[in-house]
């Protein structure tokens, strides 16, 4: 595997990925909506062929292969090893899916075997983004299709603005982020994807914003569904590669105001927050 996104490999080789197989029943619960509404404007039918980019655990290959059926197949790849091994874990003998670990920006792939690209918020993570999904557009057949889901803005991602918000004055400040740089909302510009998908060759290209209010954090009473959101954020995301070199009362501190912040959000025994995607679809062209 070629190491392009060198970055991104380690980490998910390593404390994210193993972190997301701790978290995988409730990290897949929350997105699961977003990964059904890619799947929906994927309509992936009988007998196709698949490729999921940035499959994670599993759970959207095993949605797609129950979608294509015996005739058909999925290849799930991903980079992180911890991943992908709890993904083979969990896929019944009999499914029509094959997990692998690989970068797809780089990784050998058969040449216009696939009639969709698709993936659930594994594309937002790639050093060249142009050249990446040139790449994986060989893979396509003629005239085939692609449909994944991003993050829109962080203004409109509760779970990602409340959090974040609530450590400023708390956690050093940093030099903020290239908007365009690997990360979770680096296709939220719907300029940039329309972009990047037109140099690397896709026709058709259509974003629509797709937004629901999922649950952060549950649990048998309020105060405990707000103390699971503030532990899972502490554990899995941006929250906590930001605290991770911090000392412990800096930590309490964030931790104390991240509580506070989720305290403000819905729910009786769950704190519910908003979330904002673009479903993104395109074709390759049929010549």
């Amino acid at each position: 595997m070629a190491e392009r996104n060198a970055d991104q490999v380690t980490d998910w080789k390593g404390q994210s990925g193993e972190r997301w197989v701790v978290h995988e029943a409730r990290l897949d619960a929350r997105l699961a909506v977003f990964g059904q509404a890619a799947i929906e404007a994927a309509a992936p039918a009988a007998g196709e062929r698949v490729l999921d980019v940035g499959c994670g655990a599993g759970a959207s290959s095993l949605a797609l292969a129950a979608r294509v059926g015996a005739g058909g197949q999925v290849l799930g790849v991903d980079i992180s090893e911890p991943l992908i091994s709890r993904a083979r874990a969990r896929a019944p003998k009999d499914t029509p899916v094959l997990f692998r670990v690989a970068d797809a920006s780089s990784a050998e792939l058969p040449e216009g075997a696939f009639d969709i690209l698709f993936s659930r918020f594994g594309v937002m993570f790639f050093d060249d983004p142009t050249k990446a999904f040139a790449h994986m557009r060989r893979a396509l057949k003629l005239g085939g299709r692609v449909a994944f889901v991003c993050w829109r803005g962080v203004a409109e991602n509760d779970w990602m603005r409340l959090p974040m918000g609530a450590i400023k004055g708390i956690v050093p400040p940093t030099a903020p982020p290239d908007p365009e740089a690997p990360g979770p909302f680096s296709l939220g510009d719907p300029g940039r994807v329309n972009r990047i998908l037109t140099a690397a060759g896709f026709t058709d290209i259509a974003l629509a914003p797709f937004d629901a209010a999922v649950p952060l954090g549950e649990g048998a009473t309020r105060d405990a569904a707000i103390a699971e959101a503030v532990k899972m954020t502490l554990e899995v995301g941006p929250l906590s590669r930001a605290l991770a070199d911090q000392p412990e009362d800096i930590r309490a501190r964030a931790s104390a105001a991240v509580r506070a912040a989720f305290a403000s959000c819905l729910g009786d025994r769950s704190v519910v927050v908003r979330s904002a995607t673009w479903i993104v679809t395109a074709r390759n062209p049929a010549s």
